[in-house]
């Protein structure tokens, strides 16, 4: 009942709104105080949103949101716009994940320099993309634009982060060489910064699988070059079941591929991606279409 008085209220309050954008536009409204009916106005649809909210009417919320961030845009006020922009997205995403209003927030914040509150709104786009639409192609390019950004804002931790999640899904999508070029930049950029170096093994790691799914001399190639760029690696668990894997895959024995990968999950859990891509190596292993068991 308390949500049906809510909607009952801000469709009113909606209506209101709507005469005074009206009234401001004719002649008497411009004599007397047009801008200040349209300001009015801009609070109306406002609080008219949040209790559209309340009632957990997404799309009547997100339209009065569109209301407000219009308003502000004439009003050249273009933080607000783009501030109303995302309220207006968050609301419509919980009907329609690919409403429009949520992805003009980092246009306009691009537009006025804040590169790095636009990369985090291309991050919450592309984990819609990911996770709700599973439309893993836009989700790419939202964070390969957030990674942009950060880069331009010299935010290198933040621009790795994304370029993690391009890499990760490029090798799912079989794009080996981007996610090759993408680990690698990444893992060179760790290696240099002290708050980083910690991750850079598992990059060349992840760089060298996707090379041995392409060919297993382009990985052998690579390994040397990872160990002689950061000596660190070559101690590394993840090094040592490389070269383990290469050897077993030289020497066709997929039973030795299985058991120096149930070595290395007994220590550290090998997670789904991994799993995926181990299983693609080892079936290039004289045709083997088995398990990792």
């Amino acid at each position: 009942m308390e949500s049906s008085a809510k909607e009952k209220e801000a469709l009113q309050l909606m209506a209101e709104a709507d005469k005074k954008i009206k009234s401001s536009g004719s002649f008497l409204g411009g004599m007397f105080g047009g801008a200040h009916k349209v300001e009015e106005a801009c609070d109306m649809y406002a609080r008219a949103a949040n209790m559209f909210k309340m009632a957990k009417n997404w799309n009547a919320a997100g339209n009065a949101f569109c209301q407000v961030a219009k308003i502000h845009m004439q009003l050249q006020h273009k933080h607000d716009s783009a501030s109303s922009f995302v309220d207006a997205g968050n609301a419509y995403k919980k009907v329609n994940p690919q409403g429009e209003a949520g992805r003009r927030a980092p246009l306009f914040f691009s537009e006025q320099g804040r590169f790095t509150i636009a990369a985090r709104h291309h991050i919450t786009i592309a984990e819609v993309y990911e996770s709700e639409l599973l439309d893993i192609e836009k989700a790419i390019a939202h964070y390969e634009q957030a990674a942009d950004y950060y880069k331009g804002e010299d935010s290198k931790s933040s621009a790795s982060k994304c370029l993690v999640k391009v890499g990760f899904y490029c090798a799912q999508l079989e794009q080996y060489q981007k996610a090759i070029e993408i680990y690698e930049q990444c893992g060179t950029n760790s290696m240099d910064d002290p708050l980083m170096k910690h991750n850079a093994k598992e990059y060349f790691f992840k760089a060298a699988l996707c090379h041995f799914i392409v060919d297993e001399l382009n990985a052998k190639l690579a390994l040397q070059k990872y160990e002689e760029m950061f000596p660190a690696f070559s101690d590394s668990r993840e090094c040592k079941l490389l070269k383990k894997l290469l050897e077993a895959h030289e020497e066709h024995n997929s039973e030795a591929f299985t058991e120096a990968v149930k070595e290395y999950d007994s220590l550290s859990r090998i997670d789904q991606w991994l799993t995926t891509m181990l299983l693609r190596i080892k079936k290039t292993i004289q045709g083997d279409e088995g398990d990792l068991k």
